[in-house]
């Protein structure tokens, strides 16, 4: 099935009509992963047809309002809805309080369980795994302890060569330890090298989710090769100025990144509030890194398995 990536917010701090703050929907093979939660999270998810209980865990990056604020709606309205099913929320040391003292002051405990895992470390490390993929930190360079997020898909198995299969007398029974990429035995009981019969399975896709952070080179290494990246824009390059001071990135500096760490595609956001056309962004970035795009909101892009492998938004 691919990546689908729905855009649910990608404004920075002060929401608008129609300018959101951060919060992304992830999907990978069926699976969904919430991915920061800004203010209005929840409607966007509602007008995006997004069934609220197939999303089971939550990563929020760090505790700037306009990337979690808009988790204590959503967990509401998770208890309205009679949801007993677990919650697992991912974000830094402290979310914990702040959500459990507001469900304490509201006498509002929630129905289902709540699954805190706070982060407070400085370099990257495995925090989620199931049977689709692997979540990985990315530690950023913010005014407050940052994460973005790498989600990997685990490999697939590899498909099965029928043609060759029967050329090689292979019983099918050992057509799926053959697929696990295990050697079978031919109908006479002699060894054989699984790539035989089967072909090689499709390149997992990677998604490297980074949040507000300034230009940041040690994240470089971190990101290298990946198919997605989503990185910060904050300004234009007639505002880069301002950079250092907020720890925000401009276009052109999410481009240097996506450059130096050899990425298939790049998608900007988190833009400031001062600047009416987006088009900019694109263009700068573009200058730098020409398979650039730009999140909007209620957009939703694609990432499909295979050798020519393309980011179409829909």
């Amino acid at each position: 099935m691919g990546l689908r990536l729905h855009i649910l917010g990608c404004h920075s701090a002060t929401p608008k009509a129609n300018a959101q703050p951060s919060a992304q929907l992830l999907e990978l093979d069926g699976h969904m992963y919430l991915i920061d939660c800004g203010e209005g999270t929840q409607v966007a998810l509602r007008n995006n047809k997004i069934k609220f209980a197939r999303i089971k865990q939550i990563f929020i990056s760090h505790l700037h309002g306009d990337h979690y604020f808009g988790l204590f709606g959503l967990i509401a309205t998770f208890n309205l809805l009679g949801r007993t099913e677990p919650l697992d929320i991912f974000g830094p040391k402290g979310l914990k309080e702040i959500v459990l003292l507001s469900l304490k002051l509201g006498g509002a405990w929630t129905k289902f369980p709540l699954h805190f895992h706070e982060l407070d470390q400085k370099e990257s490390v495995l925090i989620f795994e199931d049977e689709v993929v692997t979540v990985k930190t990315l530690p950023l360079d913010h005014r407050v302890y940052t994460n973005g997020f790498l989600f990997t898909e685990k490999p697939k198995l590899r498909p099965l060569n029928a043609q060759a299969a029967l050329a090689f007398k292979v019983s099918s029974a050992y057509y799926n330890k053959a697929k696990q990429g295990h050697w079978v035995q031919d109908e006479l009981g002699n060894p054989l090298d699984f790539r035989a019969i089967t072909m090689d399975p499709p390149e997992p896709i990677t998604y490297a989710y980074c949040s507000d952070t300034a230009y940041y080179p040690p994240l470089v290494d971190l990101i290298k090769g990946v198919c997605l990246l989503y990185h910060e824009s904050t300004f234009l390059s007639q505002h880069e100025h301002l950079c250092e001071a907020t720890k925000h990135s401009s276009a052109r500096q999410a481009a240097e990144m996506a450059l130096a760490a050899e990425v298939r595609f790049l998608l900007l956001g988190h833009y400031s509030g001062r600047y009416k056309d987006l088009t900019g962004f694109k263009s700068e970035a573009s200058e730098v890194f020409n398979r650039t795009y730009l999140a909007r909101e209620n957009a939703i892009f694609t990432l499909e398995h295979g050798d020519q492998m393309e980011l179409t938004e829909i």
